[in-house]
């Protein structure tokens, strides 16, 4: 009988696998939705998810062989070419959208749920919004998320649960003597101090209905206005899928955009943040994502 050593020897030791190839066979292996790979260098492709569970995977073998975790389905995404990319979308098996309560103002959205289905719900603030795009890319989406200075509660975002980058689930929501939940994470609450920090300098948010905010994630929620509470979800809109993946929200029906509000996004006369915007946003992104492993620019801006 020939020993397994000398079979080795003969036949020659079998080639160890390339990281990309490698990544997508550990992937297929424990994920139940659907994975597409892309002809693409250095490596492209597509997980559907069933569930949480898929996504968790996907982010513990993202950080192991260093393949960006992106959000699919963002207007204007930027592309990812510099490195392999995982584009994870959030389909049907996601897209729960269920009252609260029976005469409860507030809706459980998971991230596969159309914004169509929303406003069909009669959720007023997606009145208008792209019906076709996924609550999660319209979160991510800047143009879509183009609240006016300080008025991110019109938003009607409440709370999130939000997957961030080393496997850490932070809920996200209303901050103040009233609420105190976000404190019961370590991780957030280590972010807490620093975020304010970084917040200080900005204007406080008047009643000024026709500023709008020029950098890329909204610090401006920390200094909501007059009336208005913090509420540390509200830093998500518009980030452009670069701060976590989100696995949950919680929208109320009864915020949404005044029928009378003169409101019109800028975004084709804006230059984008200045120096000190940029150096905000790099310091908000390594609070998130220190690693990197979320893209860096996921959207164009």
């Amino acid at each position: 009988m020939q020993s397994p050593s000398r079979r080795a020897f003969l036949v020659g030791r079998r080639a160890e696998q390339p990281p990309w190839e490698a990544f997508l066979a550990r992937l297929r292996r424990v994920a139940q939705g659907q994975v597409y790979e892309f002809s693409t260098t250095p490596g492209s492709a597509r997980l559907v998810p069933t569930h949480m569970q898929d996504v968790y995977h996907a982010r513990s073998l993202c950080q192991e062989y260093g393949v960006t975790l992106a959000l699919d389905g963002i207007p204007s995404a930027s592309r990812q070419d510099d490195m392999p990319v995982l584009w994870v979308e959030p389909g049907s098996a996601m897209a729960r959208h269920d009252r609260l309560g029976a005469d409860d103002p507030r809706w459980f959205v998971q991230p596969g749920c159309l914004i169509g289905e929303l406003e069909s719900a009669g959720l007023p603030q997606f009145r208008d919004q792209p019906p076709h795009l996924t609550v999660a890319a319209w979160l991510a989406d800047r143009r879509s998320c183009d609240w006016a200075l300080g008025h991110t509660a019109d938003s009607g975002l409440v709370h999130a649960l939000v997957l961030l980058a080393d496997g850490t689930q932070a809920n996200l929501g209303a901050f103040g003597v009233d609420n105190r939940k976000p404190l019961d994470n370590a991780r957030v609450q280590a972010m807490i101090p620093r975020l304010f920090e970084l917040s200080a300098p900005l204007p406080q948010a008047e009643a000024d209905r026709a500023a709008f905010w020029d950098a890329r994630y909204r610090l401006d929620a920390l200094k909501p206005a007059p009336g208005q509470v913090v509420n540390l979800a509200h830093l998500l809109l518009g980030h452009g899928g670069e701060l976590g993946w989100v696995e949950w929200l919680v929208f109320d029906e009864r915020a949404g955009r005044s029928a009378d509000r003169p409101y019109e996004s800028r975004y084709g006369q804006r230059p984008g943040p200045d120096a000190a915007g940029q150096a905000q946003d790099a310091a908000v992104r390594a609070l998130f994502d220190p690693g990197g492993l979320f893209p860096f620019q996921g959207q164009q801006f």
